[in-house]
């Protein structure tokens, strides 16, 4: 209850930041199907996972790196809410969770690269966090392609436990949201080679819809193909 409580009370605060501060554009391409869901985005700030849930009328919960739930206050808030602390060499226990609340017809937001996206532009290789979870849960992963400015990324260095953390905030500007169709899989979560392929099937997705934010950002049809090397 408290959970729940604390999640729906914040949004309206995060909600009022973005009209105030973000120049917010949100193309959603499909209706979001109902029933657990699995979103997945590509990561250019830290400010992403917040700005996400914006596009959810429903309760989700962030894979979100451990050392971020250090930093307090905010750290207690994103633990108390529901969100999913991802640790480093203990990536299972973060997919099982997940597992959990999709089970229990919850929706969860996972970002792929599974760090911020390189500085100065482009993607990580997707990490199988994402296949994993889709095979294993029969639920629908729903591809999202963000953009921003880069150059308006505000570098901020947080206390998280014993160590100060640095955090690329997305804090003033435009940012576009493009929600691309549900894509379903089905197979052997023990099948290796299909979770990869999995995986790069559905960043390339990402990649694609992250492609359509930027053009709608620049407000220009066309951008020269992607080079081969993510």
């Amino acid at each position: 209850m408290l959970e729940k409580m604390l999640y729906w009370l914040t949004r309206p605060t995060i909600t009022a930041y973005s009209k105030l501060m973000l120049d917010l554009d949100i193309d959603q391409t499909a209706v979001l199907p109902a029933g657990p869901k699995i979103l997945a985005a590509n990561h250019p700030s830290v400010s992403d996972p917040f700005l996400v849930i914006l596009a959810a009328r429903h309760q989700v919960s962030i894979l979100i790196a451990e050392e971020v739930f250090k930093v307090k206050p905010f750290g207690t808030y994103l633990a108390r809410s529901g969100h999913i602390p991802v640790i480093p060499g203990r990536g299972q226990e973060a997919i099982d969770q997940a597992m959990r609340l999709l089970d229990k017809g919850r929706t969860v937001l996972i970002f792929p690269e599974g760090a911020i996206s390189p500085r100065g532009g482009g993607f990580h290789q997707p990490r199988t966090g994402v296949a994993r979870l889709a095979l294993a849960s029969g639920a629908p992963v729903i591809p999202i392609g963000l953009h921003l400015e880069e150059q308006k990324i505000t570098q901020l260095v947080s206390r998280s436990g014993d160590k100060d953390v640095v955090g690329y905030w997305y804090l003033k500007g435009p940012y576009s949201i493009t929600i691309g169709h549900p894509m379903n899989f089905q197979g052997d979560v023990e099948d290796r080679d299909l979770v990869r392929g999995v995986s790069r099937k559905v960043m390339d997705k990402i990649i694609l819809l992250a492609r359509q934010s930027e053009r709608r950002m620049r407000g220009i049809s066309h951008l020269p193909a992607l080079p081969s090397e993510i």
